[in-house]
């Protein structure tokens, strides 16, 4: 995917997410006092990166309810593994064989070959919520992140190489949704979201599935 067509995608969506009836009525109905982990949301979706070679995620997310008109607090686990764009090792290897050289070592002689990188991410995002026509609920917010991320591979194990991409790292993220519900109790949602990191970033588009147990907000029975 382009990044033309990622824009185009996030447009789209933008376009639908333009305030019909906010979810929540009233600060009276929604406060504090209707927080409460009433939900799971299962989700799989693909991400292009920066700098890793283009692959699947998966995640879980709880719905912890209302904690204003239409704000909701969404909690999560996200997980995604991919390879080290070849270009990024290629620029490592390079500066390695520099200093080789510089110490009288032989031209060339550092090949990483591959190199994996993974990502276990805890997440909160914040959902501003309106209903929109087609009996659609469209969702927009921004969220934080705590990303643990892994490097390995058969030339780097135990080397600095691996310290350098072993870390964990602050992220940030805008994204934008579309929930339709199957059910009271079960809806199906799509989002593209943004994610920018200190050493990485990412466009993700992801899918999923809402299943509801506690109780409901005005505009969510269908």
């Amino acid at each position: 995917m382009t990044s033309r067509s990622c824009v185009g995608i996030a447009f789209v969506l933008l376009a639908l997410a333009v305030p019909g009836r906010m979810v929540g009525q009233s600060l009276d109905e929604f406060d504090y006092e209707n927080l409460s982990f009433r939900g799971v949301m299962l989700e799989s979706g693909h991400l292009w990166a920066d700098n890793a070679e283009n692959t699947s995620s998966l995640a879980i997310r709880f719905d912890l309810g209302y904690l204003a008109p239409g704000f909701r607090l969404v909690p999560g686990v996200s997980y995604w593994s991919s390879e080290l764009d070849r270009g990024q090792v290629a620029g490592l290897e390079n500066r390695l064989n520099e200093l080789v050289v510089a110490q009288g070592g032989a031209p060339g002689a550092i090949r990483l070959g591959t190199i994996d990188r993974r990502d276990i991410a805890l997440t909160l995002d914040g959902h501003f919520v309106w209903s929109v026509p087609f009996g659609l609920v469209s969702f927009a917010g921004a969220g934080v992140s705590a990303h643990f991320l892994d490097g390995s591979g058969a030339a780097i194990d135990d080397t600095f190489i691996e310290d350098l991409l072993d870390s964990v790292q602050a992220g940030v993220n805008v994204h934008l949704g579309l929930e339709y519900s199957l059910h009271d109790r079960v809806k199906i949602y799509g989002s593209p979201k943004v994610e920018l990191l200190d050493d990485l970033k990412y466009f993700e588009l992801r899918f999923g599935a809402h299943i509801l147990w506690g109780g409901l907000a005005p505009g969510e029975r269908r």
